[in-house]
């Protein structure tokens, strides 16, 4: 029998696939900062904590890093923290690697006619563009990474002890606290690293009130997802079967 046969290998990958697609695609996009307030066209919301004011501005990679908490939380209900921990550390790797495909693209020299190509459309030099796309600064990209791996780990860490104390019970409950918990840690790491020890230099104002409303949006989006997670393990059901679907929970509890 292949390897692929498996109902649960290919379960697996499937689970593994879109885990790392969203954590990709969320390192790449999370260059653009938007306003939520514009976005859902209501009025600017001003916010003020520690001294510091602003608005509900977050980049775009918050609109899929809650996938990826959605993602661990199922991959650790049914192949445990070993399976967490495989594929975490995967995607670090797939990240970096990303991020050195971006950095040796740029230094490519760009054909003449391509830099101006798009200068009708308001863009005089693609080339400046691409750069500044695809080309985050570093600390930015160490703080993610570092933020994202630490994260993960204490999430599998939270998830499983909640679930020595509830059991099958209280699904919501496991992967809401693991996230609240793994996300607290997250937003403020990579914030640090990225600004307080980057050359931005925030003060620890700034850097703690942006953390929170960061942390809050983050905890917000992951409770709004609850559903997400039934509606998961209901199709993992409907495809392993329930006796199946059972036995690999029950290993990944152990």
């Amino acid at each position: 029998m292949r390897i692929t046969d498996g109902k649960a290998t290919r379960l697996f990958i499937v689970l593994a696939g879109f885990f790392l697609t969203n954590a990709l695609l969320a390192e790449f996009v999370g260059v653009k900062i938007f306003s939520l307030e514009s976005t859902l066209g209501i009025a600017p919301f001003e916010w003020s904590l520690l001294g510091i004011t602003g608005n509900l501005n977050f980049t775009a990679g918050v609109l899929l890093w809650p996938f990826v908490f959605v993602m661990t939380d199922v991959i650790n209900e049914y192949f445990g923290p070993r399976g967490v921990r495989l594929i975490s550390w995967i995607a670090v790797a797939f990240i970096c690697y990303a991020f050195f495909a971006a950095y040796a693209s740029i230094a490519l020299a760009p054909a003449g006619f391509w830099v101006d190509a798009n200068r009708d459309l308001g863009v005089p030099d693609i080339q400046h563009a691409y750069a500044q796309i695809f080309g985050q600064g570093l600390w930015t990209i160490m703080g993610s990474v570092v933020a994202f791996l630490i994260g993960q780990l204490i999430d599998v860490a939270v998830f499983h002890r909640i679930r020595r104390f509830t059991g099958e019970k209280l699904v919501w409950l496991r992967a809401t606290g693991s996230t609240a918990v793994s996300q607290f840690i997250d937003s403020f790491v990579v914030l640090y690293i990225a600004f307080v020890l980057g050359p931005q230099q925030w003060p620890i104002s700034q850097f703690l009130a942006v953390g929170t409303v960061n942390y809050l949006y983050k905890l917000g989006a992951a409770i709004a997802l609850i559903p997400l997670l039934y509606l998961a393990r209901g199709w993992i059901k409907a495809y392993l079967g329930e006796a199946e679907a059972a036995r690999l929970r029950d290993e990944a509890a152990h």
